[in-house]
């Protein structure tokens, strides 16, 4: 099995790069739909039916799929022989930093379920703070793996 992972690895590396692309858009653009839907959308309104249907579709059809792809080719990377050196702190800063952009993706999907019922209790100001979680957390993936410090 090793080996194998090892022959695919650079095509396993595109197919994780690519995933990631796709998550990283996703994770910055929701909050960003949540901003308008929460400052400019009235619950019930024709709007909010679109601004609901717009989240639903771009975590289901978008993120999920990107998220488990970046997953799966991540796990992939990390089982390839050579790869990563666990007694070096970058795999462990990324490691942790990846746990959070899951958890930032799990928190905006339970933020449109609210959305979805006429529950949310968010304003558009903590929908922006929020909008810096995976910035934040994109530049200390991209410094651990590039750097590796």
């Amino acid at each position: 099995m090793t080996s194998i992972l090892a022959d695919i690895y650079l095509w396993v590396k595109a197919l994780h790069v690519m995933a990631v692309i796709s998550w990283m858009a996703g994770l910055f653009y929701l909050p960003r739909l949540f901003v308008y839907h929460a400052e400019q959308v009235k619950t019930g309104d024709a709007a909010d039916g679109l601004f609901q249907t717009m989240e639903m579709k771009l975590l289901r059809v978008i993120m999920n799929p990107a998220m488990v792809v970046t997953w799966v080719a991540g796990l992939m990377l990390v089982l390839t022989p050579g790869i990563v050196d666990w007694s070096m702190v970058w795999p462990w800063t990324k490691a942790v930093s990846v746990l959070g952009m899951t958890w930032f993706h799990m928190w905006l999907a339970g933020r449109r379920k609210a959305f979805e019922v006429g529950q949310n209790s968010l304003t558009g100001r903590n929908y922006r703070m929020m909008n810096e979680v995976p910035t934040i957390l994109m530049v200390v993936i991209v410094l651990s793996v590039i750097v590796k410090f």
